[in-house]
């Protein structure tokens, strides 16, 4: 039997003790009760950190507004323990780290960001509930009725495709050795006689990682909820060459259809009937200039959060929502997705605008089939793994 029933009467009986003995050995039976956190009542989500020495502990949250965006957490006194406790909408699912001794200023004059971050922003070791991403792990809140998040990779009694990894080179952008990673569904060798369709993913990295593409597909193809599928997962530059990579570059969209269709082509079973494209962020604005180009080629996209909207190359970014409105032939599988806590005039809102423009296409014309997402959600990788299953069971349905 518990002890607790609330976070707010642990408080209580805790403030009552009058020496810091007494309240730290209450804090230890908290910690043996309760070894999984945060604690979720309702809303109401409650976060601790428990390490002696620390001065000042915060909550780093991409909805917080404040530069730095940090929630400062509350010690107990006398005790190693630090909390706070924060009211969230019950589908949210939102990626956060733990705040130990910042300096407390401000990220948009910090000169080593990344230095920073190292030294001082941690996963919350009590959550074991994380996203990682090369060697940066996050730790991800998961309210009542947010999306499910799951680690695909841990799904028992899944038959499992193969991920092959290739160098590809580009005349057209002028890079050399970028990595491909293939997806081939689980029937794949055993059924030589069959073409398959192919998506290709852009910002590869993440999908065959964080986002864990391959084990969604075996998950989806194994329940029938997904078509047996090749998926091209394709590495983007860096994170400063992306905007000019990925933006109405022409270049890039003739890299995927002259150079990196051709060369999956000669090495895959592909259905050329029968191909869609998708990226998330950057990724999904160069995959709708290729859709927009050539539907004809690209009948099936996703977009996850694209930026349509202020910012950094808005003049060309504002173009999209008329570029979809006003196609005469539009992929005949879109999947469109936003997260309400994204950046407004640069994600949201544009991204309302454009569903709106999808979604009467789609019952006036009929020559799409549109699915729009708002996610309880930020800018991040968990958004984006939490909306992949709907997205590939849509484009590609079994």
């Amino acid at each position: 039997m518990t002890q607790w029933d609330s976070f707010i009467k642990f408080l209580d009986e805790a403030n009552q003790l009058t020496n810091d003995v007494s309240r730290q050995q209450l804090v230890n039976e908290l910690l043996r009760e309760r070894p999984h956190w945060p604690w979720i009542e309702g809303r109401l989500a409650t976060f601790i950190y428990v390490n002696p020495g620390a001065e000042h502990v915060a909550l780093n949250l991409d909805i917080i507004q404040n530069d730095p965006p940090f929630a400062d957490m509350q010690n107990l006194e006398g005790t190693n323990l630090w909390y706070l406790q924060r009211r969230f909408e019950l589908d949210d699912l939102l990626d956060y780290l733990v705040v130990v001794d910042d300096p407390m200023t401000p990220l948009r004059t910090e000169r080593n960001l990344v230095e920073r971050i190292n030294k001082y922003w941690k996963p919350d070791e009590l959550n074991p509930k994380r996203i990682r991403s090369g060697q940066t792990q996050t730790s991800v809140l998961q309210m009542p009725s947010a999306r499910p998040f799951p680690n695909w990779e841990t799904m028992s009694n899944v038959p499992r495709g193969t991920v092959r990894e290739h160098d590809f080179s580009s005349v057209q952008m002028g890079f050399t050795n970028r990595q491909v990673w293939v997806y081939t569904p689980p029937d794949y060798h055993d059924n030589r006689n069959h073409d398959y369709p192919l998506l290709i993913l852009l910002d590869g990295q993440w999908m065959v990682g964080p986002l864990q593409v391959p084990f969604i597909a075996d998950t989806l193809i194994k329940h029938q909820q997904m078509e047996p599928t090749i998926i091209v997962m394709l590495q983007s530059g860096s994170q400063s060459a992306r905007l000019n990579e990925s933006v109405s570059n022409d270049k890039h969209y003739a890299a995927i259809l002259l150079e990196l269709l051709p060369l999956m082509q000669g090495e895959y079973r592909i259905d050329a009937t029968n191909l869609g494209i998708g990226g998330a962020g950057l990724g999904a604005i160069a995959a709708a200039y290729a859709a927009l180009k050539n539907p004809a080629v690209f009948s099936h996209l996703i977009m996850l959060s694209p930026p349509l909207g202020k910012g950094q190359m808005q003049k060309k970014l504002l173009e999209y929502a008329d570029r979809f409105e006003n196609a005469a032939v539009l992929p005949k599988q879109i999947f469109q997705s936003v997260g309400r806590y994204e950046l407004r005039t640069r994600f949201y809102k544009p991204a309302i605008a454009l569903a709106g423009i999808l979604q009467r296409r789609m019952q006036e014309r009929g020559d799409v089939e549109h699915i729009f997402v708002e996610l309880g959600s930020g800018h991040g990788l968990p958004a984006f793994r939490s909306v992949l299953p709907e997205a590939l069971a849509h484009i590609f349905p079994a």
